[in-house]
């Protein structure tokens, strides 16, 4: 073989094999990446240009658009990229986004999933349900008004959602003459904010998304002081959130008993893997089994992991209901009467500490009582003592149950640590929740690590007991179990 044709199969090679990576790396699963900023920013005419310049925009749509949009097309001739978003017939009237707009789009290396939520404050719900899922966050700001509260509150959400990949668009920079110092002060603005949040992993782009500049083609004809790549270039090489490291979950939505020769649990597993032969607890009971069998609407499978909706059947007859979870006997999520969380409130009233709600996570709903601790100041990005959140606040609180509740921090597992509230008088979500942690010991008492003690009182003894002051303060971490005096006898004979 002659060096030239050596060279010639390795380089056919090379080509073949890069085009194979190519084709991995985009039947891959799509990365998922959310819009946000304040109104006006630009997000819809952004998604609209990564639409157009990736040629995910069918002809028919485009020939669509043209038609429907002629007297309103930008300076280069072509239609309002907007309009690709917003379907709505109340925000093409407004020119606004309200719903969550999902769109599909890629390039030679990678595919994605884009969701461009409203700006308006009054829409933080929706932008809260985009963010949930996604893997990354493009933050828009205009570069003529910068940062404002709008972009620090979707900026701390996404924070919230477990997003930790931030891109900073600065957006409409061609109406500033492309000047480097305000980008510059933008981006160091915004550095500041993110690491306060926690975040390092951030990209900041200047940015024309009417004009295509650096969004997928590069714009340093306009800025030779740019360097730095493209919108596509940072989403091509962005990574999608880790596995998290959490044992088997699984919430029951369903007692299935087609027949009396069976008896299965149906769900979707909410973390880690189960297979027959597994030990596995059902809580908040407490009580062990063994994993039988797993099976889905057409076949018997030897594993599940998180994702797959199943049925699973235990090697002996248990007491477990909907909203009961069955989870790994060594990995169990934490248990408890009291519980830390961080809100984003999503009703006109906000949370008021006077008020019991219904708090719904995963399959299980429970009455709750919510104490606001503290509030973010957007403007200046302290937390705040505040015992009310009012409309679009977010803040802390503490959680107080009447019956156990189970958890896990929403860092660890984002299905079973995300909840949200329920006004019981008009069934309106009123917040949505992250779990942080359990509620700490006061006075040394913990439900997880103290000596416990039992008491089993009359119940008028018990009465004045917990109508005390000095009872009030350790309320939240005492777990209360109204018995009869058969079953008292029964807890207290096994004790012994």
């Amino acid at each position: 073989m002659s060096v030239n044709s050596a060279i010639a199969e390795r380089i056919s090679t090379d080509v073949e094999t890069e085009a194979a990576v190519r084709t991995a790396d985009r039947n891959a699963r799509p990365l998922r990446l959310i819009t946000c900023g304040s109104v006006d920013d630009g997000k819809s005419t952004l998604i609209g240009r990564l639409l157009w310049d990736t040629k995910a925009v069918k002809d028919d749509q485009a020939d669509a658009l043209a038609r429907d949009d002629r007297h309103s097309q930008n300076e280069l001739g072509l239609p309002d990229f907007a309009l690709l978003l917003d379907g709505l017939q109340a925000e093409r009237e407004q020119g606004i986004t309200i719903d969550v707009a999902y769109r599909y789009f890629a390039t030679d290396r990678r595919s994605f999933i884009v969701a461009d939520t409203p700006g308006h404050e009054q829409y933080t719900r929706n932008m809260a349900t985009g963010a949930s899922t996604a893997d990354l966050a493009v933050l828009l700001v205009d570069a003529r008004t910068g940062i404002l509260e709008q972009t620090r509150r979707h900026a701390t959400i996404a924070t919230l959602m477990g997003i930790r990949q931030f891109v900073l668009a600065v957006n409409k920079i061609d109406l500033i003459d492309y000047d480097q110092q305000r980008f510059d002060h933008i981006a160091a603005e915004f550095r500041q904010l993110a690491l306060s949040l926690g975040v390092t992993d951030i990209k900041a782009i200047p940015m024309s998304a009417l004009l295509g500049e650096n969004v997928v083609v590069s714009g340093k004809s306009a800025m030779p002081w740019y360097d730095g790549p493209t919108l596509v270039n940072v989403l091509e090489l962005a990574t999608q959130r880790t596995a998290q490291a959490v044992g088997f979950r699984f919430p029951v939505q369903r007692v299935s008993r087609p027949n009396e020769g069976f008896r299965g649990y149906q769900g979707t597993v909410a973390g880690g893997s189960v297979k027959p032969g597994d030990s596995v607890v059902v809580l908040p009971s407490g009580t062990v089994a063994n994993v039988k069998q797993i099976v889905t609407y057409d076949l018997v499978r030897n594993a599940a992991v998180a994702g797959d909706a199943i049925t699973l059947v235990l090697d002996r007859p248990v007491d477990v209901a909907r909203g009961d979870m069955i989870a790994s006997i060594d990995a169990a999520p934490a248990l408890g009467l009291a519980f830390e969380a961080k809100l984003v409130a999503l009703n006109g009233e906000g949370i008021r500490a006077d008020k019991r709600y219904w708090l719904k996570s995963s399959s299980r709903r429970q009455r709750v009582r919510v104490e606001p601790r503290s509030m973010l100041d957007l403007k200046t990005g302290q937390w705040k003592s505040s015992d009310n959140l009012p409309l679009n606040a977010i803040g802390t609180v503490h959680l107080s149950f009447d019956e156990l509740a189970m958890f896990d921090p929403y860092e660890t597992n984002r299905n079973t640590g995300a909840f949200i509230l329920i006004d019981p008088d008009t069934n309106n979500t009123v917040a949505g929740g992250m779990i942080q942690t359990r509620a700490k010991s006061v006075d040394g008492i913990d439900g997880a690590e103290r000596n416990q003690v039992l008491l089993s009182l009359p119940q008028d003894l018990a009465n004045q007991l917990m109508a005390s002051e000095a009872f009030a303060a350790i309320r939240d971490h005492v777990e209360i179990r109204r018995l009869n005096s058969a079953r008292a006898s029964a807890i207290l004979e096994e004790l012994d």
